[in-house]
């Protein structure tokens, strides 16, 4: 009975070592070697590109509306953040959207909210733009997302809307080995870009 025991405490130990240490250690070691950028939150002098950042400025291109519009946080109507993937429903640090069914008054007034804001900055919003992603942190838009926000862009900027429609072209990421996905343009670096050129 007490080899057996020796045994099992023993091959407890070495999976323990063996998993716990060793193979941590040289998937963190891959990774630092192969996937440095990623490994490290894929940060740039703005943000992550792996998480949306909060745009306002008309001067930016805008995300998806996880913390704009009427899901934006403010302490003085007590909104907690919406779909703010930095304090979703209230809990900071947690994801995931509010959940509101498309039969949910909420979720129709926050649209048509949405709606208005946009076209208040002179854009005709996709329905992407009025509508949050799942997680609330979704970094990326469709091209088509971009293309209708030149308008705003243009005005606030002074730049042709040419010199932004190849600026768009220029950023658009295609389909993952050509066919999966759709094409998309991540927001953050779009506006690191269009900065170069202002």
């Amino acid at each position: 009975m007490i080899v057996h025991l020796r045994r099992s405490f023993t091959f407890a130990v070495i999976c323990l070592v063996f998993f716990g240490f060793v193979y941590a250690f040289a998937g963190t070691g891959v990774a630092q070697l192969l996937f440095r950028f990623q490994a490290n939150g894929s940060l740039t002098a703005n943000g992550s590109t792996q998480i949306g950042q909060n745009w306002t400025s008309p001067k930016f291109f805008h995300g998806r509306p996880d913390d704009a519009g009427p899901y934006a946080a403010s302490k003085s109507k007590g909104i907690s953040g919406g779909d703010n993937p930095l304090v979703a429903n209230g809990f900071n640090g947690e994801s995931g959207a509010t959940n509101l069914g498309p039969r949910s008054k909420t979720l129709l007034a926050d649209t048509r909210a949405l709606v208005a804001y946009w076209h208040s900055m002179g854009v005709d919003p996709t329905p992407d733009l009025v509508t949050t992603s799942g997680s609330g942190y979704d970094p990326d838009i469709s091209p088509q997302d971009a293309l209708v926000q030149i308008p705003m862009v243009a005005k606030a900027t002074g730049l042709s809307t040419t010199t932004l429609t190849a600026l768009i072209d220029s950023q658009v990421h295609g389909e993952q080995f050509g066919f999966l996905g759709a094409s998309y343009i991540n927001v953050l670096a779009l506006n690191e870009a269009l900065a170069k050129l202002e």
